[in-house]
């Protein structure tokens, strides 16, 4: 965990790869879940007996699931002191270059984009790659906007 002690000393990380976080295994449960929250229940995600038969050998999780993943893994990574508050500002870029089969592991690695003071605060945007254990291209790859407020 990377912990920085100030907006200050966020903005002088600026093109630096913070880390990684700890591995995360991505249930069928947790996939049938999020099919039950979207009302996304393609068989490829929530039917293993079918999925079996398809080209990836299993069900695979949504993307979006993936994606959604970004905030609980991110924040095992770094944090920033001295901030009244963080806001999820959306994404400026998102790609799913992997599928990703349910039972995997997978972590996120971050890297500071840019830095923007914004009044009362500052907008950050991070680089945001979830690989999966034994993968050789990331399952997302992900701009990610937020903003920090003091």
């Amino acid at each position: 965990m990377r912990v920085f002690d100030s907006l200050a000393a966020l903005r002088d990380a600026v093109g630096e790869h913070l880390g990684y976080s700890d591995w995360h295994t991505v249930t069928q449960e947790q996939v049938t879940a999020f099919a039950d929250a979207t009302g996304d229940h393609q068989w490829i995600h929530v039917d293993p007996v079918r999925a079996a038969s398809s080209p990836f050998g299993g069900t695979i999780a949504h993307g979006y699931l993936t994606l959604s993943l970004i905030p609980m893994l991110v924040v095992g990574v770094f944090k920033v002191d001295g901030v009244r508050m963080g806001l999820n500002y959306g994404c400026n870029k998102v790609r799913f270059p992997a599928p990703l089969p349910t039972g995997s592991k997978v972590r996120a690695g971050v890297t500071v984009a840019s830095f923007e003071d914004i009044p009362g605060g500052a907008h950050i945007v991070n680089e945001v790659s979830i690989e999966r254990d034994g993968g050789d291209k990331p399952v997302c790859v992900a701009q990610t906007v937020v903003r920090y407020y003091t």
